[in-house]
């Protein structure tokens, strides 16, 4: 009797690991396996930056115009060099050089032209024409689109018209008319050498613009 409860409890031990045995390879080897926790931290990270930096892009700026210098001459309110961009025209820069004199011929320029780094505009006087096509020191010179060859009379030209003059500013132009008051008319151009400031390199840049 004794050996018949020992085998007994010994069948129901084993029925019992047998069985905790088949529930372990069930529902524990069957639960799905957690994902990696540093791929997940990973993945965000990776989210996370791509949109910063889409905050932090610039927006498309628009493409500003050219910054360019002109120079006006003639018969202007206030000739001098002044800043213009591509997209301006020669009006633009005449309005803000405080627009055109009496005596300026506006048959001669063409007001719809487009400006251009180290232009000229020259604006000539009524019965004048405008000064030669040609550049001078690399730069371009414009009339408005009206170009013909002229030259300065040194002896009937006044301080505006002498400013026209490559290297001639208020200061050469006043000492020119001093010096014809003074002396007579010039019988040379060569005599403006004569004058202070004027001298061989000078003389250069105009001699073939003048006349007598």
């Amino acid at each position: 009797m004794k050996d018949w409860l020992i085998e007994h409890k010994i069948i129901v031990v084993v029925v019992a690991i047998i069985a905790l045995g088949g529930f372990y390879f069930f529902y524990v080897n069957d639960a799905p396996e957690p994902l990696p926790t540093n791929s997940l931290s990973s993945e965000e990270k990776f989210q996370g930056e791509e949109k910063e930096t889409e905050k932090t892009k610039p927006a498309n700026l628009p493409e500003l115009p050219e910054k360019i210098m002109v120079d006006v001459k003639g018969q202007i309110k206030l000739p001098g060099v002044y800043q213009a961009n591509t997209s301006e025209r020669v009006i633009d820069v005449i309005s803000r050089a405080g627009g055109l004199t009496d005596k300026a011929d506006q048959g001669q320029v063409n007001f719809a032209e487009h400006v251009q780094d180290e232009m000229i505009i020259y604006i000539p006087a009524k019965g004048e024409e405008g000064l030669p096509s040609a550049p001078l020191g690399g730069s371009q010179i414009s009339s408005g689109g009206n170009q013909k060859e002229s030259k300065i009379n040194i002896n009937k030209a006044d301080e505006t018209e002498l400013q026209n003059l490559p290297g001639i500013g208020p200061a050469k132009a006043a000492a020119i008319i001093e010096y014809r008051n003074t002396n007579g008319p010039f019988k040379a151009i060569e005599d403006l050498k004569n004058i202070s400031g004027i001298g061989d390199k000078t003389f250069e840049k105009f001699k073939d613009l003048l006349a007598i």
